[in-house]
């Protein structure tokens, strides 16, 4: 009892810093998955080019920032740069590195959806005078977004739980508040549950609005 009521003191007494690392946590993640997606769109309608540098280039991207651990792009970006006299503050960081990784799973996600689209229509609306722009704007990527809600929000889920590693590079968020936490009182346990439910909480409040989106959005299969 008395291991709890430590805790629980420390805990509120650490309340405020916390709470500033959940709203960096949270902060990052909206900002990642918004810029992602954005950059990711960007990518897919590059995929689509008729110029064979440009798809060739843009395949290039998306298999690099795939297949390059986070963490070592991190660490590349906030350790490696400054040698360069480059530096940037964790959250730009944090930001550019997630914003490219992030971007190149949302393309991958976007160009699977389109290629499961009746490329008729296509077709139809290319014979009817719509240019490519207006094809892509108007038809592909209404319907690819749709199909790529699964897809999407699972993405957005995983934003959010790997922004705790931007705690490598010393940004301040809710996990690095929580280690603090932990280091004071030597309870991890009790700490990393506490972060563990935290977590829980925030993804279920993604997946609960992931599922009224789908369910206004998501197109049959």
């Amino acid at each position: 009892m008395g291991a709890w009521s430590s805790f629980t003191r420390d805990l509120l007494e650490q309340m405020p810093l916390i709470l500033t690392g959940l709203v960096n946590t949270l902060q990052l993640a909206a900002s990642i998955s918004i810029s992602g997606l954005l950059l990711g769109i960007l990518v897919f309608y590059l995929t689509l080019s008729k110029n064979k540098l440009v798809r060739n280039s843009i395949n290039a991207y998306i298999s690099f920032f795939i297949g390059m651990p986070l963490i070592v792009l991190l660490f590349l970006m906030y350790y490696g740069l400054p040698s360069w006299g480059i530096r940037l503050s964790p959250f730009t960081v944090a930001f550019i590195g997630f914003t490219f990784n992030v971007a190149a799973y949302n393309a991958a996600y976007l160009k699977t959806a389109y290629n499961g689209l009746d490329k008729s229509q296509l077709e139809a609306a290319s014979a009817q005078g719509f240019n490519p722009l207006q094809i892509f704007q108007l038809i592909t990527l209404p319907q690819v977004l749709r199909l790529s809600i699964p897809a999407l929000t699972n993405q957005v889920i995983a934003n959010l739980k790997d922004s705790s590693v931007a705690f490598l590079i010393q940004y301040t968020e809710f996990f690095a508040r929580v280690q603090e936490l932990a280091a004071t009182n030597f309870q991890f346990f009790k700490a990393y549950f506490a972060a563990a439910l935290v977590y829980l909480v925030l993804v279920s409040i993604i997946v609960l609005c992931a599922r009224a989106i789908e369910k206004r959005y998501f197109i049959p299969a």
